[in-house]
């Protein structure tokens, strides 16, 4: 089994459960600063985007349109949930279209932060990209529960129940 694929079936569940828990909150609470890096829900929830359209750029060998990793996508939650479906489709059918050689290949990009190109191999932009998506959902995951929203199980393992993967 290609567990990127996995992954980027897992991020896509996740990210619908966590935007799912968001609904719950009135849009103070869900704009609010909790002193979390990227400040409130809504930005931390847009630089996860940020961050997804970058390498989804740099993995298809294309030059990212991103300007900023604290740059705001989408103001409106709606249009920001609609995006951010969108975005894990297009990891599910990218990732799923490549083989272990193309997975392996690796890939010259230039970095946002410091300066000059940078080489990685896809396989580690994707453990990169995806373990950079569970540290910032831990952070909303924590801003939800300090907004008093009893936030949902986003264990690996919780997915595996629902999908009957053991």
């Amino acid at each position: 089994m290609n567990n990127f694929l996995l992954m980027a079936r897992y991020n896509a569940w996740i990210n619908e459960r966590i935007y799912g828990a968001v609904t719950e909150l009135d849009d103070e609470a869900y704009r609010q600063d909790r002193g979390a890096y990227f400040g409130s829900i809504h930005h931390t929830l847009n630089h996860l985007l940020v961050v997804d359209r970058l390498f989804a750029a740099r993995l298809s060998e294309r030059t990212p349109d991103i300007t900023s990793l604290d740059q705001v996508l989408y103001d409106e939650f709606d249009a920001l949930r609609g995006a951010r479906r969108a975005e894990d489709d297009h990891f599910i059918a990218m990732v799923g279209a490549w083989d272990d050689s193309a997975l392996r290949a690796p890939i010259r990009f230039k970095r946002i932060l410091g300066s000059g190109e940078h080489e990685m191999r896809r396989d580690h932009m994707l453990m990169t990209l995806f373990n950079h998506q569970t540290h910032h959902r831990g952070q909303v995951h924590c801003m939800l529960t300090q907004a008093g929203i009893d936030p949902p199980p986003i264990d690996v393992i919780e997915y595996f129940a629902e999908i009957g993967l053991s």
